[in-house]
C-alpha cells in the first residue's frame, strides 16, 4: 500500500473530472515506464519472531533511521517515520511491518533488476547487524494474527476497525500477507480498456504462477496460494474482478462512476486522517463527510481514495497488476517481464486478448476462488490452466523479445513453472514433508534474501 501522497485542494465539480484524472496517466509509447512493488516479511534471525516497530535493536523504526542515514528521506505520521523517499522510488510500511519497495518508473528489465539487487543488499547492510532479516513470501508461515505487530500508521487503525465488518480475512491480508505488484502505462483510453480487461482476466493466471504460500501458523495448509484464498474474502466491495470493466462502452468515465461507489475509508485534513467509512466517495460529494459539515471532497481526496480500491487489476494513472504472492528474487522480477511481455508490445496484446476471447466474467471469477487450492491445476474455458499457462509465457517472451533489449532471460523461472507445473508452493511443500521432517520454520533460513 503506498504512502499517502501531496493533497490536491481542487474541488470536484462532475465525474468527468474525476475520469480525466484518469486519463491524464496516458502517455506516449517511448515515455512508457515499468514499475515494480515487492514486499517481504521482516523477522528476527534468533527466533523468528515479526519485529515490532519500537523494539530495539532491530526493531522497523531502527532500520528505517538506518535507510534515511543513506540518503533517504524519511515520511513522518505524528512524528513517526513510516516511509521513505528517494529518486522516484519509496520503502512503506504494511500494517504487519511488511516492507515495501515501490521502485521508480523505470525504462526496461535490466533496469528493474539493478534496483531489486540495490534494495536488497542496501536492506541486508542496514538490518543484519540489528539481527533482522527479511522474507519474501505470500503468507507469514509462522505467526498467528495476533501475534503480528501493528505500525503506528493512521490510516491502519481507521482500517483495523473497519476490516472485520465487511470480510472474515481482511485483518489477515493486511497483516499477514505479502505481493509483487507490477505498474504499467497505457496509451490511451481504447489501449488502456484493452490492457486492463486482459490483465484482469489473466490475473488468477499469475495468482497460479506465482503461489507462493502453502502454509499457515507452521503447518501446511490445503492451499498454494493462502494469500489468494485471503483475497476471496476481504470486503467484496472493493475487491476482486469487477464485470463494469467488461460491460460495453466502458473506459474512464465508467471505472470512475465504480470508483465513486466504493465505500471511503478517510480524507486527510492537516496531517491527520479522518475516519470516512459511513459514507461513499458519491455521497461525500453530494453532501459532504457525516459530522465534519466543512469538509467537502478535493482532488486530493479522490487520489487518496483510489488508492483503497483493491480490484486485482487497479487502475489509476497507470494499471496496477495485484494478483501474485511474492517469492524469490527472480520470481519478483518476472512479476513485471511477464506483464511487459505481454502489454508492451502490440502483436502480443492482440494475441493474450485472442486467447481469452469468450471467456466470461463468471468464468473468470469462479477460477479466481479455485486457484487458491488448485493453482496450475484448475481450469478455464474447458483447458487446463497449466495449459493455458504455457501459452501466455510463449506469448510474453515474444512480446518481450520483440523490443529487443535481451529481456527474455527475466521470464525464465516463470516458463519452468509453466512447463513443470511446479510452483514456489509446490516446492516448499516438497521440503516441508522431506528434508524438513515437517519443521516449517526452516524456510526462514533458506528463503530469507
Amino acid at each position: 500500500m503506498s504512502n499517502p501522497g501531496e493533497a490536491d485542494p481542487t474541488p470536484i465539480h462532475s465525474v468527468r473530472q474525476l475520469a480525466d484524472w484518469f486519463a491524464e496517466g496516458s502517455k506516449p509509447r517511448q515515455d512508457w515506464r515499468i514499475g515494480t512493488e515487492h514486499e517481504k516479511f521482516g523477522f528476527r534471525r534468533d527466533d523468528l519472531r515479526p519485529p515490532t516497530y519500537d523494539e530495539h535493536p532491530g526493531g522497523i523504526r531502527a532500520i528505517l533511521e538506518g535507510l534515511a542515514a543513506r540518503g533517504w528521506e524519511p515520511i513522518l505520521d505524528r512524528g513517526n517515520p513510516i516511509g521513505l523517499v528517494k529518486d522516484n522510488a519509496s520503502v512503506s510500511l504494511e500494517p504487519g511491518g511488511q516492507t515495501e519497495l515501490s521502485g521508480a518508473p523505470l525504462a526496461d528489465l535490466h533496469a528493474t533488476a539493478a534496483e531489486l539487487d540495490s534494495h536488497l543488499s542496501e536492506l541486508r547492510e542496514v538490518a543484519g547487524p540489528l539481527g533482522t532479516a527479511f522474507l519474501p513470501v505470500g503468507f507469514h508461515p509462522l505467526a498467528a494474527r495476533d501475534a503480528m505487530p501493528w505500525m503506528p500508521k493512521q490510516r491502519y487503525a481507521i482500517m483495523r476497525q473497519y476490516m472485520p465488518r465487511v470480510g472474515e480475512l481482511g485483518l489477515d491480508m493486511m497483516l499477514r500477507t505479502c505481493t509483487v505488484q507490477s505498474n504499467l502505462d497505457f496509451g490511451d483510453e481504447a489501449d488502456m480498456v484493452e490492457k486492463l480487461r486482459l490483465s484482469l482476466a489473466l490475473q488468477p493466471l499469475s495468482t497460479a504462477l506465482w503461489a507462493n504460500s502453502p502454509f499457515r501458523e507452521g503447518r501446511a495448509t490445503d492451499y498454494l496460494t493462502l494469500r489468494g484464498e485471503v483475497w476471496t474474502r476481504t470486503d467484496p466491495d472493493r475487491t476482486g474482478i469487477p464485470s463494469v470493466v467488461f460491460e460495453e462502452g466502458f473506459g474512464f468515465e465508467r471505472f470512475a462512476e465504480y470508483v465513486l461507489d466504493v465505500p471511503m475509508y478517510f480524507v486527510m485534513r492537516e496531517g491527520a486522517f479522518v475516519d470516512a467509512t459511513s459514507t461513499s466517495f458519491r455521497d461525500f460529494i453530494r453532501h459532504g463527510l457525516p459530522g465534519h459539515p466543512d469538509v467537502h471532497a478535493t482532488m486530493g481526496d479522490w487520489a487518496d481514495h483510489v488508492t483503497t480500491v483493491f480490484t486485482d487489476v487497479r487502475l489509476k494513472r497507470f494499471l496496477e497488476m495485484r494478483g501474485a504472492d511474492v517469492g524469490s528474487p527472480a520470481m519478483i522480477v518476472a512479476h513485471p517481464a511477464f506483464w511487459t511481455g505481454l502489454l508492451y508490445d502490440d502483436a502480443a496484446q492482440k494475441a493474450g486478448l485472442e486467447l481469452v476471447r469468450g471467456w466470461s466474467v463468471g468464468e473468470m471469477r469462479r477460477l479466481r476462488t479455485e486457484v487458491p487450492k488448485l493453482g496450475l491445476r484448475a481450469e478455464i474455458g474447458g483447458r487446463p490452466l497449466r495449459d493455458v499457462a504455457r501459452d501466455v509465457v510463449r506469448i510474453a517472451r515474444d512480446g518481450l523479445a520483440a523490443r529487443g533489449l535481451g529481456e527474455e532471460k527475466f521470464l525464465a523461472p516463470v516458463e519452468e513453472i509453466a512447463e513443470t507445473g511446479q510452483t514456489q508452493a509446490d516446492r516448499w511443500l516438497v521440503r516441508a514433508r522431506g528434508p524438513w521432517q515437517g519443521d516449517v520454520s526452516r524456510i526462514f533460513a533458506e528463503g530469507a534474501v
